[in-house]
């Protein structure tokens, strides 16, 4: 059996006004049907899918939506409660007794006008050779919706296995996000594994000396926020109007910026025949603790979305991945493996007080990364050596 990797493909639609406007008023109604939906799940109680459906799917349909997007609008609901679930589980919204905490519990949760909606292939359909697509809207279907896309995110789709599709709504713009199951290379047996070490001052350092988006990207975001600041503190209409026009550079920028960093290191990884070992970071907001003045650098990337694009570009190419205790990697040796609180006298600077050794801090603890990726690849591996002779 093959393993396969989602990815999502994001395509830009270019409808006519016409068609906008049908795609607009489609949008906002579903999201509408959806805020009640979990207004009717709320109050009984009721956040499974095929319990809620007995409350909710007749009504949906009495008022006009399809059965397939009936069906997607009771699964959004349900997944939206499971995720809030999730989130109170593990503490996100505050400790039990909180207000916040409380307010979200007593709260049913509703859905934005924009908010994406999911299809699949029994209410949209793509014409890959005249790049359109149609798909079902409470005006009947629509037909010859144009699309445009980069040759690659084309080949994409017609060459691989397409499962839902989420219609999405940008300042504007329309797009689709198509999930496209695309086959994983086979794994390759590594010979060594390149450590990662993620931080703030530098957003990836690997354990070949390589460190990734250091100066110039802080340098990028400081300049954003002080923008930032300047036009919240002046508060004027045309200055609302330029940060909503804004908002999300800096994301976009920043997964820019992940894709280039985790193209490399795969590439890296793929020619040298080596593992990639990254630092496990679940949770890792939750037991941080920084100083007021470095809580916006630490929010303001993410780590988690860096480690997702190393994984699934890994996995196209056939190279392993390991997620590693990062624990006491910054204080530790790579060298002798002594671990003192005091070996990390700066930031950038690393002395052990052990053997001596003078290093570049990110740089050890890549190397610390790197050896705990081997024990963690040596101590899961399958024996490759012949049978045991009887």
């Amino acid at each position: 059996m093959v393993d396969v990797s989602k990815i999502v493909v994001c395509v830009k639609l270019t409808p006519s006004p016409e068609q906008a406007t049908v795609l607009e008023s489609t949008l906002r109604a579903l999201n509408d049907h959806a805020t009640w939906v979990a207004k009717v799940a709320h109050e009984r109680g009721v956040t499974r899918n095929y319990a809620l459906r007995k409350h909710t799917y007749q009504q949906l349909r009495e008022a006009g939506v399809g059965s397939q997007a009936a069906q997607h609008v009771i699964k959004r609901v349900c997944d939206a409660y499971r995720a809030r679930r999730s989130n109170l589980h593990h503490g996100n919204y505050g400790p039990k007794g909180s207000a916040r905490r409380e307010r979200i519990e007593s709260t049913p949760i509703t859905f934005r006008p924009d908010s994406g909606h999911p299809y699949d292939a029994r209410n949209l359909s793509f014409a890959l050779d005249a790049r359109t697509i149609s798909l079902w809207t409470f005006q009947g279907r629509l037909k010859d919706v144009p699309f445009t896309g980069s040759p690659d995110q084309i080949k994409t789709l017609a060459e691989h296995k397409r499962g839902e599709t989420d219609l999405l709504c940008r300042d504007g713009v329309w797009f689709l996000a198509v999930t496209v199951e695309v086959p994983d290379a086979p794994q390759v047996e590594p010979d060594s594994f390149i450590g990662v070490d993620l931080g703030i001052a530098n957003i990836a350092t690997t354990s070949d000396g390589q460190i990734l988006a250091g100066r110039k990207i802080n340098r990028y975001r400081r300049r954003q926020q002080r923008l930032r600041q300047k036009l919240q503190a002046k508060g004027t209409k045309s200055t609302k109007r330029l940060l909503k026009k804004r908002r999300r550079r800096e994301a976009r920028h920043a997964k820019d910026t992940n894709h280039q960093i985790s193209k490399r290191i795969v590439a890296v990884a793929e020619r040298t025949s080596r593992g990639i070992a990254l630092e496990d970071l679940t949770g890792i907001l939750r037991r941080v603790r920084q100083r007021k003045p470095q809580r916006a650098t630490l929010y303001s990337w993410s780590f988690h979305q860096l480690g997702q694009f190393i994984t699934y570009k890994a996995k196209r190419a056939g190279v392993p991945v390991v997620f590693v205790d990062p624990a006491y990697s910054s204080r530790e040796c790579a060298e002798c493996s002594y671990t003192d609180k005091a070996n990390r006298i700066s930031q950038a600077s690393f002395i052990c007080r052990s053997c001596g050794v003078v290093a570049h801090a990110d740089r050890n603890a890549s190397h610390v990364l790197a050896r705990r990726g081997q024990g963690v690849w040596d101590a899961g591996r399958q024996s490759h050596g012949p049978p045991d002779q009887p």
